[in-house]
């Protein structure tokens, strides 16, 4: 398994959290690529952490199905499952949505501001051709509602089936942006004016466009 060189590890003191979180989004952003083997040894020595963490994160990854374990053998990246992944962005689609329609005409103005600043940067980054950078300013973009309705239990929701939806979503970024740019600011001018119903409508076909078959194995 290639581990990445040009990454520091991040100290003893690293929470389980981060870990988690920095091999799962080694995963989605294709660093660790599907059928790939992932050894706790070698994750432990690039992230300067003991087995233990690393091992914990592995069972989460497995448990939103980024990770494949055969126990007492191995540990491999999943393979883009397309019903998989379907049904992680129905459910992804349906708390944004819910996100949004509580929040319709309740976001502070800085919430907005954010929003169609980040909506900026993921039309410029698309256009560049920087997948990454247009991820990073989409789920920045998406969050905000999120974050400022405060559910806790639909924020769990979004964090445990999001990364599986942005792995596959990668490829729809890959290409011209343009269309999602609108539509993002479409669903920001309608949470800006109040209209719940609508705003929760254009967050769930935005959701739901992902075309969960890209690249995607259908097992």
């Amino acid at each position: 398994m290639p581990i990445p060189s040009d990454t520091a590890g991040v100290g003893r003191s690293l929470l389980r959290d981060d870990v988690y979180r920095r091999l799962r989004d080694a995963i989605v952003d294709g660093t660790f690529t599907p059928g790939e083997q992932l050894k706790d040894g070698e994750l432990a020595a690039w992230l300067g952490v003991s087995r233990t963490p690393i091992r914990e994160a592995l069972l989460r990854l497995g448990n939103s199905g980024l990770v494949v374990a055969l126990p007492g053998r191995s540990t491999t990246v999943s393979a883009i499952n397309a019903a998989a992944v379907r049904d992680a962005r129905d459910v992804i689609a349906a708390m944004h949505s819910l996100a949004v329609r509580e929040m319709a005409g309740r976001l502070l103005d800085d919430d907005v501001k954010r929003m169609r600043e980040a909506n900026r940067r993921f039309v410029e980054a698309t256009k560049a051709g920087d997948v990454a950078a247009a991820l990073d300013a989409d789920e920045e973009l998406h969050n905000i509602p999120v974050a400022a309705l405060g559910n806790g239990a639909l924020a769990s929701v979004i964090e445990h089936f999001g990364p599986l939806v942005r792995r596959a979503e990668r490829t729809r970024f890959s290409g011209d942006g343009s269309t999602s740019g609108e539509a993002h600011e479409q669903l920001i001018d309608l949470l800006e004016s109040g209209d719940a119903e609508r705003a929760a409508a254009v967050a769930f076909d935005i959701w739901h466009s992902l075309p969960a078959e890209d690249g995607a194995d259908e097992k």
